[in-house]
């Protein structure tokens, strides 16, 4: 049954992720190549499919925007970081934001599943902004966390609003920030 969870955990994320949660189980389970049966053996509901394939990413999602536990540069390199990759990947096609806020946008229900595990990962964002600016000796480390997730969270939304790239403005509000709170270049 792994791999039957698997693929149908994949089939969830790449459809919901292009289409959005209106995907009906009918074509999930097509796509993935599954019964409706065992989806339905695998998970109680279609929420609880969308909240496994959205945790099912969520640990590749964030590590392809952080940098790397050994990578050089300071506290302002490493956040700075995190908004040049998404500058970079908001220009290629196929690019539709980010997952974890595209779910809770589409989730009207406070205590739907996928709501905990978008919230959850888009915690984790705000921790590592939080333990960059504390090292940086930022005096509002917390503030500043949550404003570098609502820039990022921002121009993810605005790339997809206009289907094209940041063109670094992303990076540029960033900088901004990290200017007003004192987090000196490296």
């Amino acid at each position: 049954m792994t791999v039957t969870r698997d693929r149908l955990l994949d089939a969830a994320a790449d459809l919901f992720y292009r289409e959005g949660l209106s995907v009906g189980v009918e074509a999930l389970t097509r796509a993935a190549g599954v019964s409706k049966r065992s989806m339905y053996q695998l998970f109680g509901s279609k929420d609880e499919v969308v909240a496994a394939s959205l945790d099912r990413i969520g640990p590749g999602f964030n590590a392809s925007l952080l940098p790397a536990g050994d990578a050089e540069g300071g506290p302002r390199e490493r956040i700075l970081h995190v908004f040049r990759v998404l500058d970079e990947v908001s220009a290629q096609a196929g690019f539709h934001g980010c997952p974890f806020v595209a779910t809770s946008i589409e989730i009207k229900a406070p205590d739907h599943p996928a709501r905990a595990v978008a919230r959850r990962y888009k915690d984790g964002l705000t921790a590592f902004f939080r333990h960059e600016a504390q090292a940086g000796g930022v005096a509002e480390p917390e503030r500043l966390a949550r404003q570098l997730t609502m820039t990022f969270d921002g121009a993810s939304a605005w790339a997809v609003m206009h289907g094209g790239g940041l063109d670094r403005e992303g990076v540029r509000m960033a900088e901004t920030l990290l200017d007003a709170a004192g987090l000196p270049a490296n």
